[in-house]
């Protein structure tokens, strides 16, 4: 008698084997695994097109008021659910092919040990399709599409959220005791810590100016724009109603490549005049409307995180943003400069004075000017930068500082004392604090 592994026709064997199963058992089978199938690859698509939409989207979503968006952000506003949701929903229907695949098959060889190598072909071939077409295919389209499949997806993750409702309580509650163990035992470093882990990690090897870049990536991201900005006071700027002669005069003097352009007054910011764009403009007659060459601005709050800004720099490819107050005025301006100037240093060009900002007259004593960013004097002090957050109240000059600690304008030669400083007053206008001398006692720990 010959052996199965024998027989010539192997495919004659397996139709003997399926010959008790019914076409229509097969055929209601064949639909229910489609069905799983595509409902995993949903599942499985709608976590990457969820947890994908940026803020653009989600905003666009909550402005129109369609019902797909409106479950939308419902889902999103509880994102610890969603995720429970879909991960409990994918795990189920997977199991679900797993088991009716496997059930279908023993129907249809039996109990028969010799076909065996049948269900691991079958198993091999169930794997391919639950990754390619129920995660890879669907999460790669989910991902260029992410609103589009979220949309399209939203009612069903709506409605299976309410199923899952219990299991998914379980689940989060289960991960919060895990994440509130994993805490207690984790370690939060402060930017102090890291900046003190610098100063023990970096050898004699290490230049002071690649400490300082150091610590400049470490303390980049908890400096605010006002921190950084050139205050209004030191913003050159044009109004719109100057002739076209008056114009280049400025733009001569300034040697600025971006001037901002005011109505009025310069809390009344109409736009920004990119001196590249008059190049070809420069033999026009006075009455040239250089205002039409005029590019809308860039306006961010003072509380906007520099690294932040970067960001919108980066994305928005300008160089340039007006700093606004609460109320909406002119509270300075920053350029992508002054931002990577706080990682790398300061920048120096042909127009730039290299004395403006302070002059050493020995290792004790200074002469700063009093429009000097508090940021930048605590750079150079080598001190913490919060080191005056105590008493400068909103002031984020040198000169605002002391007038928060005098609570008047002092006259000139007057001095003021703060810890280990004395400042004395070198010059002083009706307005402001113009130069100040200061003297640090480096004995005294700060």
């Amino acid at each position: 008698m010959e052996s199965a592994t024998d027989d010539p026709y192997p495919s004659l064997a397996l139709l003997a084997l399926t010959q008790d199963v019914s076409t229509p058992y097969l055929v209601v089978n064949g639909v229910v695994f489609i069905f799983l199938v595509i409902l995993s690859a949903l599942v499985s698509g709608s976590e990457v097109a969820f947890f994908s939409l940026n803020e653009d989207q989600i905003d666009e979503c909550k402005n129109d008021n369609t019902p797909a968006n409106r479950l939308i952000i419902q889902l999103m506003e509880r994102p610890r659910h969603l995720l429970a949701t879909i991960l409990i929903m994918n795990n189920l229907v997977n199991i679900a092919i797993v088991t009716l695949t496997t059930f279908v098959t023993w129907e249809i060889i039996g109990e028969k040990t010799s076909e065996g190598t049948i269900v691991v072909a079958l198993t091999a071939v169930v794997t391919f399709v639950i990754l390619f077409f129920g995660e890879v295919l669907p999460k790669n389209f989910a991902t260029q599409n992410n609103l589009r499949f979220s949309r399209a997806t939203a009612r069903m993750l709506f409605f299976f959220e309410g199923i899952v409702k219990p299991v998914a309580y379980v689940l989060i509650k289960f991960t919060q005791l895990i994440e509130s163990r994993v805490k207690k035992k984790g370690h939060n470093i402060t930017v102090d810590e890291l900046n003190q882990a610098l100063e023990m990690t970096t050898g004699d090897d290490t230049t002071d100016e690649e400490k300082g870049i150091l610590k400049g990536i470490v303390n980049f991201s908890t400096l605010t724009v006002r921190q950084v900005m050139k205050s209004r006071m030191d913003i050159t700027a044009v109004d719109i109603e100057v002739d076209f002669h008056e114009l280049m005069d400025k733009i001569n003097k300034s040697g600025f490549s971006r001037i901002p352009v005011y109505n009025e007054t310069i809390d009344k910011i109409d736009g920004v005049l990119y001196i590249k764009d008059l190049l070809s403009h420069v033999d026009k007659e006075d009455d040239f409307k250089w205002q039409e060459l005029m590019r809308p601005g860039f306006f961010v709050p003072e509380n906007k995180k520099v690294d932040s800004l970067l960001k919108n720099f980066q994305d928005k490819r300008v160089h340039m943003a007006i700093v606004v107050d609460e109320y909406g005025g002119t509270s300075g301006l920053i350029t992508m400069e002054d931002i990577i100037e706080e990682i790398v240093g300061e920048i120096n060009d042909e127009f730039d004075d290299d004395d403006i900002a302070f002059n050493k007259l020995d290792n004790n004593t200074y002469i700063f000017e009093g429009k000097t960013s508090l940021n930048d004097f605590c750079k150079i002090m080598e001190i913490d930068q919060y080191y005056f957050d105590q008493v400068k109240g909103e002031s984020e000059s040198l000169g605002g500082l002391l007038l928060e600690l005098h609570s008047k304008l002092p006259r000139a030669g007057e001095k003021i004392k703060f810890e280990k400083f004395l400042f004395t007053i070198v010059a002083v206008d009706v307005r402001r604090i113009k130069r100040v001398r200061v003297l640090i006692n480096r004995k005294v720990s700060v």
